[in-house]
């Protein structure tokens, strides 16, 4: 037996590469030979090894992974697939034809790569004989490829051939050095192989560079972003992302398409597309479904792989501040750039996108699963305006500085940015791109922003990714269920499903609770000074909340009270500390600004942004007022610290002045804690003197900011707390009566400040305590008491409150539903839905809303799971930390819920309707007389819960339709209800109003799932009776015959049109009436009687300005669309 040439220990890391003495000569030999039947012709051929290399050698290579390579500039690659047995390696041709540098390389050591799921098929042809042995080459002229790394062990692109092997004789042998090189990030066991050789001179490389780009004129490359490695530079455009070029045709806006490129954790631009290539990106990407594994090693803290990924992945950039040329810097809005612009001078353009410039189209298919998520974006129409602004602002300019949000959505419309102007050709020759984030607006902020500059975070678009994708699925497959299912239901989503599901389930927990009886006995102490206590012990025994449960119970205790004496029996006294509120994030300041403001959610948000954009101040200066508001982070910049603590020492005195500085942390569910907390730019801006700058919600709002500020780095709060204890002489009656006051009031003072004035309460508790507390202080053990009068209370155990929109949004943060920047729309979106409604600050769920959790939580639990939501949050926070392969997590998530879909699709209505009566029978047939179901109209029917085949309506009806069409009740949502007060929960038997003059018909007042209604005639078989609604008379009572006849006649053709011939009608409308001639509506004024409106007056209505046609615009502005694969961020 032959020794085998590698050996590998499984325990080690490290596996030594030894060569057996007597097969070194045998082995030269077949290496040498197999260099030497490399072609010189620049396209590939099949090349078949020795067929007794790998026979020989059955165990070749033991090592558990192909060891990976970072390739120099003049090299040539030969790959053996690592599941085949074989070693990958990487040498330059002087080094191979050395036997004495070949032996040299046998001796290195090499560390093992993570396992691939994905064979190592690269765009080379295979010699079926060969088992697989396969050949890559690389060039270094290959376009912005400087010594490309294959990390990871994975798949490298496919790459363009050099136009010659002259290369493989010029270098020579003495121009050749060797060295071991981690290419992948710091935690990867992957150790590479830089072997380099002495390049070729700039002439000719030039040269080959102006040949190569003259046969790519009309070939669209696509952008692929990495997760491990920035984009290498190139000579002519210094972008800090992958390029995107497309040509133009005729003047023509070039379309957005994006050709897929499979480059595995390659960053760089594929070179041409040739059969082989989009024969191979198409293999690659169907293999692509191996299971989601973390990027990083997971036994190692999350933080530090977040720094480590973050110091391997970004390069230093120049700095953009002090300017040294004209630069453009894009930011979200016009309020923002306007401030922004006067703070950097004329070196800097500073403009607006106005938001995201393309977004995923609003239809069925934009997110392919099937297709590899790949996305489907449209740009509106009003983003090509903005975007040609910058395009032109970047003529003549040689940096372009994206300066969106600082957050996920930020980092995202900055990737789209570059991404438009790469597929415009908006970016010239010398343009070099680069982000900035600031968290807060003043001039410091900014010109120390731009001077550290940073890439593209591509973990952070592909968050960004995920999440729309995610949000996409979820809307899109469900949305489509429930208007079958349920119709009037509009949408469900996977964070707004969460949050409804918690005010539907606490509506649940307040219909199913039972109040409990019980009593508590108070007396009040005369002598020397009254006040007042509770009874806690009775018959040596300590009372519980329910000890006494009847008024019987109680009044035995009242007497045997009255003829007790009591005195003081125990006296303590002790302190307590209430350390100062942390400050601000986005849900403490949407909590406190509900409950102390009565602010909603929404509109707390819309008033932080305001203040963060900037204002105009009273000197002229334009400056944002307060930090970043969509934050989940507690730490304040150690500088804002400092000014803090100085401004507390002038205004308090050193006694409100801690020591040292309050440091918080977040201990809420998936917290970030990437932003700073929510606070003044300046704290010494007062509020006072904002008083002529901001309205009076925008200031109130600003000083409550202020004072949490200067409360959270002052002292806690001293509250002294005293009990007392009164008893008869046995102690077997024990009343207890306690009380506390401020002792010292530390932060409490920065509330008390008179620059806190707009938001002060006033507190007549703490005056109240301070007199309780002096009477109780005077009392001793020993004093004798008289009893005044003695109280019973009569209590009911209350159900649990229902959410306000700052406890909503409190539960959410604990559960670690949603992110800060979506708690505000979450509300929104719910109410907009009609799923929630508002009375006095109150969430209440509208039975719609309760029929769609109930829907979602029998058909779709994982969406309405809080648990589930929340580490979906999770996952989402280890995409963005670059823990977590974003296409892996839609794969797993998609997988789960195509068949909770699958399922629910099968579902028939019927099932939906007794699942919904089920669950809600007892508030569907809780108004019926006698709470009986049995049909009062046949007696032989039972009434059951229904959905309308037509429109959005619910309503109690007879088993027995269509024979029997009684209708008990009607189920709409209390606005509807508001409006057509006319609709009743229980209607009779059509009611006969009489019979029409002209055809001696029944003319009958009915009630339908959508209201009132006259209609002529009996219903029948084969024929349909006239109707009209009567929706517009308020009280159906008061309508007569002669009302419902000329209800009934129309709609009237008044006559026809004189420019086309078609005809002019009057018709009933919803509200009044209307004249319509084809697409054409015009309102009838509601002084304007409908038998005075003639053909004259009706082609008036209808060519006045205030008209409505229907049908598509034909002006209706185009919507670019964009089909891009989701490769183009791997």
């Amino acid at each position: 037996m032959q020794r085998c040439l590698l050996s590998s220990p499984p325990t080690s890391n490290c596996a030594a590469l030894r060569l057996h003495p007597s097969l070194m000569p045998k082995f030269q030999l077949k290496v040498v030979k197999l260099i030497s039947s490399i072609p010189s012709q620049p396209r590939f051929k099949k090349l078949r090894p020795p067929s007794s290399l790998m026979p020989s050698y059955p165990n070749f290579a033991t090592l558990h992974s192909a060891s990976t390579f970072a390739l120099p500039p003049n090299h040539i690659t030969y790959t053996l697939p690592r599941n085949r047995n074989v070693i990958s390696t990487c040498v330059t041709p002087q080094a191979m034809r050395s036997t004495s540098a070949f032996v040299s390389l046998s001796k290195m050591f090499f560390s093992h790569s993570p396992p691939v799921a994905t064979k190592n098929d690269g765009m080379s042809v295979r010699d079926g004989k060969s088992s697989g042995f396969s050949f890559r080459r690389f060039h270094r002229h290959w376009k912005k490829l400087k010594g490309v790394a294959a990390l990871n062990g994975d798949r490298a692109a496919p790459f363009e051939s050099p136009a010659s092997t002259s290369l493989l004789n010029s270098a020579k042998p003495d121009s050749t050095s060797y060295s071991l090189v981690n290419t992948a990030n710091p935690d990867s066991t992957s150790t590479s192989l830089v072997i380099n050789a002495k390049p070729e001179s700039k002439a000719s490389l030039i040269k080959k560079k102006q040949s190569r780009s003259k046969n790519k004129k009309e070939q669209v490359s696509s952008t692929v972003v990495s997760e491990e490695t920035p984009v290498a530079k190139s000579s002519k455009t210094s972008s800090l992302v992958g390029t995107s070029n497309i040509s133009k045709k005729n003047g023509q806006r070039p379309k957005q398409t994006s050709e897929k490129v499979s480059t595995g954790n390659l960053l760089a631009e594929a070179p041409d597309a040739s059969a082989s290539t989009k024969k191979q990106s198409k293999k690659n990407s169907t293999g692509s479904g191996r299971k989601r594994q973390p990027v990083a090693d997971v036994n190692e803290p999350v933080q530090k792989q977040v720094q480590k990924n973050t110091s391997q992945r970004e390069k230093p950039l120049k700095q953009l501040y002090p300017p040294a040329a004209k630069s453009v810097m894009v930011v979200e809005s016009v309020t923002k750039a306007k401030v922004i612009q006067g703070y950097l001078g004329d070196m800097f353009e500073v403009l607006p996108s106005y938001g995201h410039v393309r977004d995923l189209a609003a239809r069925s298919g934009s997110v392919r699963p099937d297709d590899d998520f790949s996305m489907v974006w449209e740009v509106p129409s009003a983003a090509w305006t903005h975007l040609k602004s910058i395009k032109v602002a970047l003529s003549g300019a040689e940096n372009l500085v994206l300066a969106s949000d600082p957050d996920r959505e930020g980092e995202a419309i900055a990737w789209h940015i570059i991404e438009m102007l790469q597929q415009q050709d908006a970016l010239g020759e010398n343009v070099s791109v680069a982000r900035v984030v600031f968290h807060e607006i003043t001039e410091a902020s900014i010109k120390s922003a731009l001077q550290m500059p940073r890439e593209i975070d591509v973990n952070l678009v592909h968050a960004y990714l995920a999440r729309r994708a995610l949000d996409y699925l979820i809307g899109f497959n469900i949305s489509p269920l429930l208007w079958r299912k349920l119709p009037g239901c509009q949408s469900a989503g996977r964070v707004q499903s969460a949050a409804l599901s918690l005010i539907c389930d606490r509506e649940t927990e307040i219909d199913e609770f039972k109040p409990l009886e019980y009593w508590t006995i108070e007396v009040r102490f005369e002598e020397p000074n009254s006040f007042p206590a509770h009874l806690t012990h009775f018959n040596s025994k300590k009372l519980g909340q329910f000890s006494i449960s009847s008024d019987t119970e109680a009044k035995d205790v009242q007497q045997k009270i009255n003829i007790e004496n009591f005195k003081v029996i125990n006296s303590k006294r002790n302190t307590m500390r209430r350390n100062p509120p942390a400050p601000y994030i986005t849900s403490t300041l949407q909590q406190d600004a509900a409950n102390k403001l009565n602010f909603p959610a929404t509109y707390t948000m819309k008033l932080a942004q305001k203040l963060y954009e900037g204002i105009q101040l009273s000197d002229g200066k334009a400056t944002g007022l307060i930090t970043y508001s969509r934050t989940d982070g507690l730490h304040i910049s150690d500088e804002a610290v400092k000014d803090i603590r100085s401004l507390v020492m002038e205004r308090y005195g050193s006694r409100f002045t801690p020591e040292n500085a309050c440091k918080y942390y977040k201990k809420v569910k998936n917290a970030q804690e990437a932003h700073e907390a929510i606070r003044p730019t300046n704290i010494r801006r007062l509020p006072s003197m904002l008083v002529g700058a901001l309205d009076e919600d925008s200031l109130k709002l600003y000083t409550l900011i202020w004072s949490r500020t200067m409360a959270c780095q002052m002292e806690p709060s001293i509250l002294e707390q005293i009990q007392l204890e009164t008893g008869n002489c046995d102690e077997s009656i024990i009343f207890r009566s306690s009380c506390s006051r401020v002792a010292f009031l530390g932060y409490q003072s920065a509330y008390q400040d008179v620059e806190s004035e707009t938001i002060r309460f006033k507190d007549n508790e703490a005056s109240h305590n301070a007199v309780a507390f002096g009477i109780l202080s005077s009392l001793k053990k020993g004093d004798q008491l008289s009893i005044g009068e003695v109280e019973i209370k009569q209590h009911h155990t209350q159900a649990p409150p229902r959410y306000s929109e700052g406890s909503l949004v409190k539960k959410l943060e604990e559960l670690g539903i949603g992110r800060p920047s979506t708690y505000a729309s979450t509300l929104k979106v719910l109410q907009d839905r009609s799923y929630v409604t508002v009375k006095s600050r109150v969430l209440y769920p509208e039975f719609r809303g309760r029929m769609v959790s109930a829907f979602l939580s029998h058909h779709f639990s994982e969406v309405t799971d809080y648990s589930f939501t929340a580490d979906m949050e999770t996952e989402l926070d280890n995409v963005s930390a670059g823990l977590t392969e974003w296409k892996g997590l839609l794969r797993d998530y998609w997988t789960r819920f195509s068949s909770y879909c699958s399922r629910a699709e099968s579902v028939h209505i019927h099932q939906v309707e007794k699942m919904l009566e089920k669950t809600f029978g007892d508030f569907l047939f809780a108004s019926l007389p006698n709470k009986s179901r049995t049909c009062p109209s046949c007696m032989g029917g039972t009434l059951i819960f229904k959905v309308s085949r037509f429109g959005a309506g619910y309503f109690i009806g007879c088993n027995q339709h269509p024979k029997c069409k009684y209708i008990a009740k009607t189920l709409y949502g209390d606005e509807e209800e508001e409006e057509s007060p006319q609709k009743s929960n229980t209607v009779e038997e059509p009611k006969l109003l009489g019979l029409n003059p002209g055809s001696n018909e029944k003319v009958l007042l009915k009630n339908g799932p959508y209201g009132y209604y006259v209609q002529l005639g009996e219903d029948r078989t084969g024929y349909l009776p006239k109707r009209s609604s009567v929706s517009h008379i308020k009280n159906v009572d008061t309508i007569t015959l002669e009302d419902a006849v000329e209800l009934l006649r129309y709609p009237v053709t008044l006559g026809e049109h004189p420019k086309d011939g078609h005809p002019v009608i009057l018709k009933l409308a919803k509200v009044g009436f209307s004249v319509r001639h084809r697409r054409t509506t015009a309102s009838v004024p509601k002084s304007m009687k409908p038998k005075d409106v003639t053909l004259e007056k009706a082609l008036d209505l209808l060519s006045s300005k205030d008209v409505r046609r229907s049908g598509r615009p034909r002006n209706k502005p185009k919507v670019e669309e964009a089909i891009e694969s989701s490769n183009a961020v791997n």
